[in-house]
């Protein structure tokens, strides 16, 4: 009885082992297909804090990345155009965080926040599906539905950034889309209420930094990969 303990203590360390090692690659298909890996897994190359300012690995956790603490968000070195963003993500009780597209440029205007020079998509510890909600491009445009696992587990989302268009997909649901031709003016959505952002969107940069965000709650990222368009 004791052995056969030990045999199946082995066995389930080896899949777990097993399972760990398959995040953070790309498979040979992948490959072809012209995606790029943005997260080994293990270290924080390629990414930055948004003054250009290299981070230390305290940020990298068993394989995922996590951006709290950190200066606002983990941001990628790269300036990126019309694209495919695919990553997993698990939150923390009661977390704020989100994944910033088109970040661009990282110097802040005076008296904002570099979140004023792009655009989030809202990960949140919430149940409802608003504007702040998880899958929300935030305080733009609500989600059609939260989507979102519960706390711990871990959640797939694709985002494609492409010209005009922002489309979000959570777990497998496209549950937000923005046109930013519909978006001419600051401070107005397409349907004419108010937003917080002073930025008419319809001229807002469509390239920049992707960025991971602390907001002071942990969320740990993994399977960071981009496709380009």
């Amino acid at each position: 009885m004791y052995r056969r303990a030990i045999f199946l203590t082995l066995i389930l360390m080896i899949i777990a082992s097993s399972s760990f090692a398959a995040d953070n690659i790309l498979t040979e298909q992948e490959k072809k297909d012209g995606w790029v890996l943005l997260f080994d897994g293990q270290s924080t190359t390629g990414w930055m804090s948004p003054q250009k300012k290299p981070l230390i690995d305290k940020h990298v956790q068993e394989g995922s990345l996590n951006p709290h603490p950190c200066d606002y968000m983990l941001t990628h070195e790269n300036v990126w155009e019309n694209y495919k963003l695919s990553l997993d993500f698990k939150i923390s009780p009661k977390c704020n965080s989100g994944i910033f597209v088109r970040t661009f440029p990282l110097t802040p205007r005076p008296g904002k926040d570099v979140g004023f020079n792009g655009i989030e998509i809202a990960i949140d510890d919430t149940k409802t599906a608003d504007f702040h909600d998880t899958g929300a491009i935030y305080d733009l445009v609500k989600p059609t539905k939260n989507a979102m696992k519960p706390v711990g587990e871990w959640n797939h989302i694709v985002i494609t950034s492409n010209r005009n268009l922002l489309v979000i997909e959570l777990n497998g649901e496209q549950i937000t889309r923005m046109n930013f031709d519909e978006w001419p003016e600051p401070n107005k959505r397409a349907d004419g209420s108010a937003h917080k952002f002073d930025v008419a969107y319809k001229t807002h940069p469509r390239k920049g930094h992707i960025g991971l965000q602390d907001h002071g709650s942990d969320c740990w990222y993994k399977n960071i990969r981009l496709l380009p368009l």
